[in-house]
Protein backbone atom coordinates (compact mmCIF):
# COMPACT_ATOMS: atom_id res chain seq x y z
CA UNK A 1 0.00 0.00 0.00
CA UNK A 2 1.40 3.65 -0.94
CA UNK A 3 1.84 6.41 1.33
CA UNK A 4 -1.17 8.24 -0.01
CA UNK A 5 -3.59 4.97 0.45
CA UNK A 6 -2.09 4.62 3.92
CA UNK A 7 -2.67 8.47 4.47
CA UNK A 8 -6.61 8.22 3.13
CA UNK A 9 -7.03 4.62 4.93
CA UNK A 10 -5.86 5.85 7.89
CA UNK A 11 -7.85 9.70 7.81
CA UNK A 12 -11.15 7.65 6.60
CA UNK A 13 -10.59 5.32 9.52
CA UNK A 14 -10.33 8.39 12.08
CA UNK A 15 -13.53 9.84 10.19
CA UNK A 16 -15.15 6.96 11.01
CA UNK A 17 -14.37 6.75 14.63
CA UNK A 18 -15.57 10.28 15.04
CA UNK A 19 -18.99 9.55 13.48
CA UNK A 20 -19.17 6.70 15.80
CA UNK A 21 -18.04 9.20 18.36
CA UNK A 22 -20.68 11.65 17.64
CA UNK A 23 -23.39 9.00 17.36
CA UNK A 24 -22.79 7.74 20.72
CA UNK A 25 -22.71 11.09 22.08
CA UNK A 26 -26.04 12.34 20.40
CA UNK A 27 -27.39 8.71 21.80
CA UNK A 28 -26.17 9.31 25.10
CA UNK A 29 -27.76 12.52 25.40
CA UNK A 30 -31.63 11.39 24.08
CA UNK A 31 -31.41 8.80 26.56
CA UNK A 32 -30.63 11.53 29.19
CA UNK A 33 -33.08 13.98 27.79
CA UNK A 34 -35.83 11.33 27.95
CA UNK A 35 -35.16 10.21 31.36
CA UNK A 36 -34.91 13.96 32.67
CA UNK A 37 -38.55 14.14 30.62
CA UNK A 38 -39.97 10.93 32.40
CA UNK A 39 -39.13 12.07 35.59
CA UNK A 40 -40.65 15.80 35.30
CA UNK A 41 -43.99 13.93 33.95
CA UNK A 42 -43.94 11.88 37.03
CA UNK A 43 -43.58 15.15 39.10
CA UNK A 44 -45.99 16.95 37.08
CA UNK A 45 -42.62 19.48 35.75
CA UNK A 46 -43.63 19.46 32.31
CA UNK A 47 -43.99 22.33 29.44
CA UNK A 48 -47.86 23.09 29.34
CA UNK A 49 -47.98 24.07 25.86
CA UNK A 50 -45.77 20.91 24.70
CA UNK A 51 -48.27 18.31 26.54
CA UNK A 52 -51.56 20.90 25.79
CA UNK A 53 -52.94 18.64 22.93
CA UNK A 54 -55.99 19.32 20.67
CA UNK A 55 -57.39 16.15 19.71
CA UNK A 56 -57.47 12.88 21.69
CA UNK A 57 -55.53 10.73 19.08
CA UNK A 58 -52.88 13.84 19.71
CA UNK A 59 -52.34 12.31 23.49
CA UNK A 60 -49.29 10.22 23.47
CA UNK A 61 -49.54 6.89 25.93
CA UNK A 62 -46.92 8.15 28.30
CA UNK A 63 -47.17 4.68 30.72
CA UNK A 64 -46.28 3.11 27.77
CA UNK A 65 -43.21 5.45 26.66
CA UNK A 66 -42.22 5.06 30.42
CA UNK A 67 -42.61 1.19 31.03
CA UNK A 68 -38.20 0.83 30.62
CA UNK A 69 -38.01 3.94 33.18
CA UNK A 70 -40.14 1.70 35.41
CA UNK A 71 -38.28 -1.21 35.30
CA UNK A 72 -34.70 0.92 35.52
CA UNK A 73 -36.37 1.82 38.33
CA UNK A 74 -37.22 -1.65 40.49
CA UNK A 75 -33.79 -2.86 39.42
CA UNK A 76 -32.28 0.28 41.01
CA UNK A 77 -34.14 0.11 44.12
CA UNK A 78 -33.01 -3.68 44.27
CA UNK A 79 -29.83 -3.13 43.35
CA UNK A 80 -29.77 -0.31 47.01
CA UNK A 81 -31.88 -2.25 49.29
CA UNK A 82 -29.00 -5.69 49.13
CA UNK A 83 -26.93 -3.05 50.92
CA UNK A 84 -29.64 -2.34 53.52
CA UNK A 85 -32.49 -4.45 55.35
CA UNK A 86 -35.34 -3.69 53.11
CA UNK A 87 -33.22 -6.47 50.82
CA UNK A 88 -35.14 -9.25 52.77
CA UNK A 89 -38.54 -7.31 51.38
CA UNK A 90 -37.74 -8.21 48.01
CA UNK A 91 -39.20 -11.93 47.19
CA UNK A 92 -38.13 -12.59 43.93
CA UNK A 93 -41.77 -13.82 43.00
CA UNK A 94 -44.03 -11.28 44.12
CA UNK A 95 -41.55 -8.75 42.74
CA UNK A 96 -42.14 -10.74 39.01
CA UNK A 97 -46.01 -10.75 39.88
CA UNK A 98 -46.30 -7.21 40.39
CA UNK A 99 -44.55 -6.55 36.85
CA UNK A 100 -47.37 -9.16 35.30
CA UNK A 101 -50.04 -7.04 36.43
CA UNK A 102 -49.50 -4.38 33.63
CA UNK A 103 -49.49 -7.09 31.16
CA UNK A 104 -52.82 -8.24 31.96
CA UNK A 105 -53.94 -4.53 32.20
CA UNK A 106 -52.71 -3.63 28.60
CA UNK A 107 -54.25 -6.59 27.26
CA UNK A 108 -57.62 -6.14 28.48
CA UNK A 109 -57.80 -2.57 26.87
CA UNK A 110 -56.48 -3.98 23.85
CA UNK A 111 -59.27 -6.33 23.71
CA UNK A 112 -61.86 -3.31 23.98
CA UNK A 113 -59.73 -1.17 21.95
CA UNK A 114 -60.24 2.32 23.86
CA UNK A 115 -64.09 1.99 24.78
CA UNK A 116 -63.78 4.21 27.83
CA UNK A 117 -61.99 7.06 25.96
CA UNK A 118 -64.39 6.78 23.07
CA UNK A 119 -67.89 7.21 25.38
CA UNK A 120 -65.85 10.07 27.29
CA UNK A 121 -65.23 11.32 23.62
CA UNK A 122 -68.98 11.14 22.82
CA UNK A 123 -70.26 12.03 26.37
CA UNK A 124 -68.46 15.10 26.02
CA UNK A 125 -69.40 16.17 22.48
CA UNK A 126 -73.34 15.67 23.49
CA UNK A 127 -73.79 16.35 26.30
CA UNK A 128 -70.83 18.72 27.99
CA UNK A 129 -72.45 21.39 30.06
CA UNK A 130 -69.46 24.20 28.96
CA UNK A 131 -67.39 24.96 26.02
CA UNK A 132 -63.75 25.15 27.39
CA UNK A 133 -60.99 26.14 24.97
CA UNK A 134 -58.70 23.17 24.90
CA UNK A 135 -55.25 25.56 24.70
CA UNK A 136 -56.27 27.59 27.41
CA UNK A 137 -54.06 27.74 30.89
CA UNK A 138 -57.52 27.39 33.14
CA UNK A 139 -58.72 24.22 31.06
CA UNK A 140 -55.02 22.47 31.85
CA UNK A 141 -55.29 23.64 35.83
CA UNK A 142 -58.86 22.69 36.05
CA UNK A 143 -58.05 18.83 34.58
CA UNK A 144 -55.34 18.85 36.69
CA UNK A 145 -57.90 19.59 40.18
CA UNK A 146 -60.28 18.09 37.99
CA UNK A 147 -58.90 14.55 37.60
CA UNK A 148 -57.51 13.97 41.12
CA UNK A 149 -61.24 15.11 42.62
CA UNK A 150 -62.92 12.56 40.76
CA UNK A 151 -59.87 9.60 41.36
CA UNK A 152 -60.54 10.30 44.90
CA UNK A 153 -64.19 9.60 45.21
CA UNK A 154 -64.00 6.67 42.64
CA UNK A 155 -60.74 5.41 44.64
CA UNK A 156 -63.30 5.59 47.97
CA UNK A 157 -65.68 3.59 46.18
CA UNK A 158 -63.19 1.11 45.50
CA UNK A 159 -62.47 0.57 49.17
CA UNK A 160 -66.14 1.09 50.06
CA UNK A 161 -68.42 -0.53 47.88
CA UNK A 162 -67.75 -4.62 48.34
CA UNK A 163 -68.40 -5.27 44.11
CA UNK A 164 -65.87 -2.66 43.33
CA UNK A 165 -63.18 -3.73 46.00
CA UNK A 166 -63.45 -7.27 45.02
CA UNK A 167 -61.58 -5.43 41.58
CA UNK A 168 -59.30 -3.11 43.41
CA UNK A 169 -58.00 -5.67 46.30
CA UNK A 170 -55.36 -7.02 43.84
CA UNK A 171 -53.07 -3.70 44.00
CA UNK A 172 -53.53 -3.84 47.88
CA UNK A 173 -52.53 -7.76 47.68
CA UNK A 174 -48.82 -7.59 47.57
CA UNK A 175 -47.43 -8.06 51.44
CA UNK A 176 -44.57 -5.90 50.51
CA UNK A 177 -44.45 -2.14 49.95
CA UNK A 178 -42.43 -1.17 47.52
CA UNK A 179 -42.05 0.55 43.24
CA UNK A 180 -43.05 -2.50 42.17
CA UNK A 181 -46.45 -2.58 44.12
CA UNK A 182 -47.16 0.68 41.99
CA UNK A 183 -47.71 -1.49 38.69
CA UNK A 184 -49.82 -4.04 40.60
CA UNK A 185 -52.90 -2.66 38.84
CA UNK A 186 -56.30 -4.50 38.34
CA UNK A 187 -57.98 -5.15 34.92
CA UNK A 188 -61.64 -4.79 35.98
CA UNK A 189 -61.20 -1.66 38.18
CA UNK A 190 -61.30 0.98 35.12
CA UNK A 191 -64.54 -0.44 34.52
CA UNK A 192 -65.32 0.47 38.16
CA UNK A 193 -64.97 3.94 38.29
CA UNK A 194 -65.92 4.91 34.33
CA UNK A 195 -69.48 6.10 35.02
CA UNK A 196 -68.16 8.14 38.04
CA UNK A 197 -65.32 10.02 36.08
CA UNK A 198 -67.83 10.53 33.04
CA UNK A 199 -70.78 12.48 35.03
CA UNK A 200 -68.44 14.79 36.12
CA UNK A 201 -65.26 15.51 33.79
CA UNK A 202 -66.92 14.99 30.74
CA UNK A 203 -69.10 16.99 30.71
CA UNK A 204 -66.45 19.81 31.50
CA UNK A 205 -63.04 18.83 30.60
CA UNK A 206 -62.12 18.40 26.71
CA UNK A 207 -61.50 14.64 25.93
CA UNK A 208 -57.69 15.15 25.36
CA UNK A 209 -56.94 16.83 28.56
CA UNK A 210 -58.43 14.38 30.56
CA UNK A 211 -56.42 11.61 28.77
CA UNK A 212 -52.94 13.99 29.66
CA UNK A 213 -53.67 14.21 33.06
CA UNK A 214 -55.34 10.98 34.05
CA UNK A 215 -51.93 9.81 32.87
CA UNK A 216 -50.05 12.37 34.75
CA UNK A 217 -51.90 11.54 38.18
CA UNK A 218 -51.12 8.08 37.75
CA UNK A 219 -47.33 8.42 36.70
CA UNK A 220 -47.57 10.27 39.88
CA UNK A 221 -48.52 7.52 42.01
CA UNK A 222 -45.72 5.07 41.10
CA UNK A 223 -43.35 6.53 43.25
CA UNK A 224 -45.33 7.37 46.39
CA UNK A 225 -45.17 2.90 46.71
CA UNK A 226 -41.47 3.07 48.52
CA UNK A 227 -40.58 2.92 52.23
CA UNK A 228 -37.12 4.48 51.88
CA UNK A 229 -39.09 8.02 51.66
CA UNK A 230 -39.30 9.09 55.59
CA UNK A 231 -41.49 12.54 55.24
CA UNK A 232 -41.24 15.32 52.51
CA UNK A 233 -41.91 18.05 55.14
CA UNK A 234 -44.09 21.07 54.72
CA UNK A 235 -45.81 18.94 51.64
CA UNK A 236 -47.22 16.22 53.59
CA UNK A 237 -49.78 18.93 54.53
CA UNK A 238 -50.72 19.29 50.44
CA UNK A 239 -49.50 15.96 48.65
CA UNK A 240 -49.83 12.48 48.88
CA UNK A 241 -46.41 11.44 49.79
CA UNK A 242 -45.10 7.81 50.43
CA UNK A 243 -45.50 8.35 54.03
CA UNK A 244 -49.02 9.01 53.95
CA UNK A 245 -49.80 5.85 51.02
CA UNK A 246 -48.06 3.47 53.16
CA UNK A 247 -50.97 4.23 55.42
CA UNK A 248 -53.29 3.72 52.99
CA UNK A 249 -51.60 -0.02 52.15
CA UNK A 250 -51.60 -0.81 55.97
CA UNK A 251 -54.44 -3.53 57.18
CA UNK A 252 -53.67 -2.20 60.61
CA UNK A 253 -56.85 -1.24 62.06
CA UNK A 254 -56.01 2.66 62.03
CA UNK A 255 -55.30 2.12 58.32
CA UNK A 256 -58.34 1.05 57.03
CA UNK A 257 -60.54 3.00 54.50
CA UNK A 258 -57.80 5.90 54.67
CA UNK A 259 -55.94 8.18 52.68
CA UNK A 260 -57.50 7.70 49.08
CA UNK A 261 -55.57 10.62 47.28
CA UNK A 262 -54.06 10.47 44.05
CA UNK A 263 -51.75 13.35 43.56
CA UNK A 264 -52.97 15.69 46.44
CA UNK A 265 -53.58 14.50 49.99
CA UNK A 266 -56.31 17.51 50.81
CA UNK A 267 -59.47 15.58 49.78
CA UNK A 268 -58.87 13.05 52.79
CA UNK A 269 -58.48 16.11 55.41
CA UNK A 270 -61.45 17.62 53.47
CA UNK A 271 -63.61 14.55 53.71
CA UNK A 272 -62.32 12.75 57.16
CA UNK A 273 -60.93 10.17 55.42
CA UNK A 274 -56.78 11.45 56.40
CA UNK A 275 -55.03 9.28 58.62
CA UNK A 276 -51.13 10.11 59.79
CA UNK A 277 -48.60 7.13 59.93
CA UNK A 278 -47.99 5.97 63.54
CA UNK A 279 -44.47 6.10 64.88
CA UNK A 280 -43.35 2.77 66.80
CA UNK A 281 -46.39 0.84 65.07
CA UNK A 282 -44.92 -1.08 62.05
CA UNK A 283 -47.35 -1.02 59.10
CA UNK A 284 -48.59 -4.95 57.80
CA UNK A 285 -49.32 -4.92 54.25
CA UNK A 286 -51.43 -6.72 52.27
CA UNK A 287 -55.47 -7.54 52.43
CA UNK A 288 -56.57 -8.45 55.85
CA UNK A 289 -57.65 -11.95 54.75
CA UNK A 290 -54.65 -12.25 52.94
CA UNK A 291 -54.74 -14.96 50.11
CA UNK A 292 -51.53 -16.74 49.59
CA UNK A 293 -50.92 -16.92 45.66
CA UNK A 294 -48.12 -15.77 43.10
CA UNK A 295 -50.63 -16.34 40.10
CA UNK A 296 -51.59 -12.94 38.83
CA UNK A 297 -55.11 -14.30 37.18
CA UNK A 298 -56.10 -15.89 40.15
CA UNK A 299 -55.82 -12.49 42.51
CA UNK A 300 -57.32 -10.68 39.90
CA UNK A 301 -60.92 -12.74 40.29
CA UNK A 302 -60.84 -14.88 43.44
CA UNK A 303 -62.30 -11.95 45.70
CA UNK A 304 -65.74 -12.14 43.88
CA UNK A 305 -66.02 -15.41 44.76
CA UNK A 306 -66.26 -13.73 48.20
CA UNK A 307 -68.51 -11.09 47.44
CA UNK A 308 -70.97 -13.63 46.15
CA UNK A 309 -70.69 -15.99 48.98
CA UNK A 310 -71.71 -13.15 51.09
CA UNK A 311 -74.52 -12.16 48.44
CA UNK A 312 -76.18 -15.98 49.62
CA UNK A 313 -75.91 -15.69 53.00
CA UNK A 314 -77.95 -13.00 53.41
CA UNK A 315 -81.59 -13.99 53.77
CA UNK A 316 -83.57 -10.73 52.65
CA UNK A 317 -83.34 -9.16 49.23
CA UNK A 318 -82.38 -5.67 51.31
CA UNK A 319 -79.65 -7.41 52.92
CA UNK A 320 -78.37 -9.17 49.80
CA UNK A 321 -78.23 -5.74 47.79
CA UNK A 322 -76.45 -4.74 50.97
CA UNK A 323 -73.50 -7.04 50.44
CA UNK A 324 -73.10 -5.64 47.33
CA UNK A 325 -73.23 -2.48 48.01
CA UNK A 326 -71.77 -1.52 51.47
CA UNK A 327 -68.24 -1.88 52.69
CA UNK A 328 -66.83 -5.40 52.87
CA UNK A 329 -66.87 -5.28 56.52
CA UNK A 330 -70.39 -4.98 56.32
CA UNK A 331 -73.13 -7.07 58.72
CA UNK A 332 -76.78 -6.48 59.05
CA UNK A 333 -77.62 -4.11 61.31
CA UNK A 334 -74.27 -2.45 61.32
CA UNK A 335 -73.07 0.57 59.99
CA UNK A 336 -72.48 0.67 56.20
CA UNK A 337 -68.06 -0.26 56.91
CA UNK A 338 -68.68 -2.39 59.32
CA UNK A 339 -68.49 -2.24 63.20
CA UNK A 340 -65.14 -1.27 64.58
CA UNK A 341 -65.58 -4.30 67.35
CA UNK A 342 -65.92 -6.77 64.41
CA UNK A 343 -62.55 -5.74 62.35
CA UNK A 344 -59.37 -7.66 62.50
CA UNK A 345 -56.31 -5.68 63.49
CA UNK A 346 -53.28 -7.33 61.96
CA UNK A 347 -50.05 -6.65 64.02
CA UNK A 348 -48.05 -9.13 62.32
CA UNK A 349 -47.87 -12.28 60.38
CA UNK A 350 -46.21 -14.38 58.38
CA UNK A 351 -45.53 -13.42 54.91
CA UNK A 352 -46.38 -16.41 51.91
CA UNK A 353 -43.32 -17.92 50.23
CA UNK A 354 -42.04 -20.68 48.03
CA UNK A 355 -39.12 -21.58 47.03
CA UNK A 356 -38.09 -22.81 44.24
CA UNK A 357 -34.97 -24.72 42.45
CA UNK A 358 -32.68 -21.78 40.73
CA UNK A 359 -33.00 -23.71 37.70
CA UNK A 360 -36.89 -23.83 37.48
CA UNK A 361 -36.88 -20.24 38.79
CA UNK A 362 -34.77 -19.37 35.27
CA UNK A 363 -36.70 -21.17 33.35
CA UNK A 364 -40.04 -19.10 34.36
CA UNK A 365 -38.31 -15.57 34.24
CA UNK A 366 -37.01 -16.65 30.42
CA UNK A 367 -40.68 -17.37 29.66
CA UNK A 368 -41.86 -14.46 31.34
CA UNK A 369 -39.26 -12.62 28.93
CA UNK A 370 -40.79 -14.11 25.81
CA UNK A 371 -44.78 -13.16 27.57
CA UNK A 372 -43.50 -9.59 27.59
CA UNK A 373 -41.96 -9.06 24.27
CA UNK A 374 -44.79 -11.24 22.25
CA UNK A 375 -46.92 -8.28 24.34
CA UNK A 376 -44.63 -5.21 22.89
CA UNK A 377 -45.01 -7.06 19.46
CA UNK A 378 -49.13 -7.08 19.86
CA UNK A 379 -49.49 -3.55 20.97
CA UNK A 380 -47.34 -2.19 18.49
CA UNK A 381 -49.03 -4.10 15.75
CA UNK A 382 -52.68 -4.73 17.02
CA UNK A 383 -54.40 -1.62 15.44
CA UNK A 384 -53.67 -3.53 11.92
CA UNK A 385 -55.61 -6.74 13.67
CA UNK A 386 -58.66 -7.88 13.29
CA UNK A 387 -60.28 -7.84 16.62
CA UNK A 388 -60.66 -12.05 17.13
CA UNK A 389 -56.63 -12.49 16.46
CA UNK A 390 -55.84 -9.73 18.94
CA UNK A 391 -58.98 -11.18 21.74
CA UNK A 392 -56.90 -14.32 20.90
CA UNK A 393 -53.34 -13.21 21.75
CA UNK A 394 -54.62 -11.66 24.88
CA UNK A 395 -55.91 -15.34 25.67
CA UNK A 396 -52.56 -16.84 25.46
CA UNK A 397 -51.05 -14.09 27.16
CA UNK A 398 -53.21 -14.95 30.36
CA UNK A 399 -53.18 -18.26 29.91
CA UNK A 400 -49.17 -17.96 30.28
CA UNK A 401 -49.24 -15.62 32.61
CA UNK A 402 -51.49 -17.64 34.74
CA UNK A 403 -49.26 -21.25 33.92
CA UNK A 404 -46.17 -18.98 35.31
CA UNK A 405 -48.16 -18.37 38.35
CA UNK A 406 -49.09 -21.83 39.10
CA UNK A 407 -45.14 -23.04 38.86
CA UNK A 408 -44.09 -19.81 41.10
CA UNK A 409 -46.98 -21.47 43.41
CA UNK A 410 -45.92 -25.04 42.74
CA UNK A 411 -48.99 -25.96 41.87
CA UNK A 412 -49.84 -29.70 41.14
CA UNK A 413 -51.33 -30.01 37.89
CA UNK A 414 -48.53 -26.78 36.99
CA UNK A 415 -46.89 -29.03 34.55
CA UNK A 416 -49.63 -30.25 32.66
CA UNK A 417 -51.07 -26.79 32.53
CA UNK A 418 -47.39 -25.63 31.16
CA UNK A 419 -46.61 -28.78 29.04
CA UNK A 420 -50.17 -27.32 27.20
CA UNK A 421 -49.08 -24.12 27.13
CA UNK A 422 -46.01 -24.71 25.32
CA UNK A 423 -47.75 -27.53 22.65
CA UNK A 424 -50.76 -24.73 21.81
CA UNK A 425 -47.71 -22.09 20.86
CA UNK A 426 -45.73 -24.71 18.66
CA UNK A 427 -49.17 -25.95 16.62
CA UNK A 428 -49.90 -22.67 16.45
CA UNK A 429 -46.43 -21.81 14.75
CA UNK A 430 -46.77 -24.29 12.41
CA UNK A 431 -50.24 -24.09 11.03
CA UNK A 432 -50.01 -19.76 10.75
CA UNK A 433 -46.73 -20.25 8.46
CA UNK A 434 -44.89 -17.22 11.01
CA UNK A 435 -41.54 -19.20 10.67
CA UNK A 436 -41.52 -17.79 6.98
CA UNK A 437 -41.79 -14.43 8.36
CA UNK A 438 -39.61 -13.95 11.28
CA UNK A 439 -36.39 -15.35 11.62
CA UNK A 440 -36.88 -14.95 15.87
CA UNK A 441 -40.48 -16.85 15.56
CA UNK A 442 -37.44 -20.09 14.92
CA UNK A 443 -35.59 -19.38 17.97
CA UNK A 444 -38.73 -19.09 20.32
CA UNK A 445 -40.08 -22.43 18.52
CA UNK A 446 -36.88 -23.52 19.49
CA UNK A 447 -37.12 -22.69 23.06
CA UNK A 448 -40.95 -24.23 23.18
CA UNK A 449 -40.16 -27.58 21.64
CA UNK A 450 -37.32 -28.04 24.17
CA UNK A 451 -39.98 -26.89 27.01
CA UNK A 452 -42.59 -29.13 25.69
CA UNK A 453 -39.82 -32.28 25.79
CA UNK A 454 -38.87 -31.13 29.14
CA UNK A 455 -42.32 -30.80 30.49
CA UNK A 456 -43.24 -34.46 28.88
CA UNK A 457 -40.40 -35.95 31.13
CA UNK A 458 -41.70 -34.29 34.21
CA UNK A 459 -45.52 -35.15 33.52
CA UNK A 460 -44.32 -38.80 33.61
CA UNK A 461 -41.98 -38.26 36.14
CA UNK A 462 -39.17 -39.20 34.64
CA UNK A 463 -37.93 -35.53 36.32
CA UNK A 464 -39.47 -34.58 39.43
CA UNK A 465 -39.18 -30.21 40.85
CA UNK A 466 -38.05 -30.43 44.36
CA UNK A 467 -38.87 -27.25 46.35
CA UNK A 468 -36.51 -25.63 48.57
CA UNK A 469 -36.48 -25.75 51.88
CA UNK A 470 -36.92 -22.27 53.82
Amino acid sequence: MSQFEEFYGARDFKFDLHFEEDSNETFRFEVITDVKRGIGQMFYIVDREEMTFQKPEDVPNIFYQRHLMYYFALLFRYLNHRRTSLYLEYRPYSQLLNTHQPTSVRGERLVFRGAENWAYIYIHQHFRLLEMSWDSAWTWYLAIIGVDFCYYWVHRACHEVHLLWAQHQVHHSSEEYNLAVGLRQSVLQGWCGFVNILSTLALVIPPAQFLTHQQFNLLYQFWIHTQAINTLGPLEWILNTPKHHRVHHGCNLYCLDKNYGGFLIIWDRIFGTFAEERNGENIVYGLVYNQPSFNPVFLQLFYNQNVINKWKAMHTWEDKVAAIWKGPSWQPGKPRLGAEEDKLDIKSREKYDVKLPMWCNLYLCLHFAVVVFGFQELALQYTGMNALAVFGFVIYIIISLTAIGMLFDNRRHASIFELARCLLFVFYVQRSGLLKEETSISLIQSFFVFSSCFWILKTFKILQITAKNK
